[in-house]
């Protein structure tokens, strides 16, 4: 059974979970915010205020409603692939626009200093 230990609201009915298996995974509400319970959710001043809570090791909100973490780690969708993607774009070099290979980066020496 999994257990979210952190959840972080990112924008309409989505939300960013953290697992104790440290996974985190991006999952869209929108599309389950139905029933008696889970109706007062579809106001986001509502919806976003939830939080974790320790016993019942997910996502609860002020009106009682709750979901099972394994149902939120099976509708999320990994986030980690996307964090590898950008981390790998950050440390690649630049190509020079041109083709032709990049200028070196100017002196850090004064003009006034390089004359003497």
């Amino acid at each position: 059974m999994q257990s979210v230990v952190k959840a972080l609201y990112l924008s309409g009915y989505r939300m960013r979970l953290t697992f104790e298996d440290g996974a985190t995974r991006d999952v869209d509400l929108e599309a389950h915010l139905q029933g008696e319970v889970f109706l007062p959710l579809r106001n986001l001043r509502r919806f976003r205020r939830f939080r974790v809570d320790p016993d019942l090791d997910t996502v609860v909100w002020e009106n009682g409603a709750d979901l099972s973490p394994d149902f939120l780690y099976e509708e999320g969708i990994p986030v980690q692939e996307q964090s590898r993607r950008s981390k790998a774009r950050r440390g690649r070099a630049r190509k020079p626009r041109s083709g032709r290979p990049a200028k070196p980066a100017p002196s850090r020496t004064s003009t006034a200093a390089a004359i003497r």
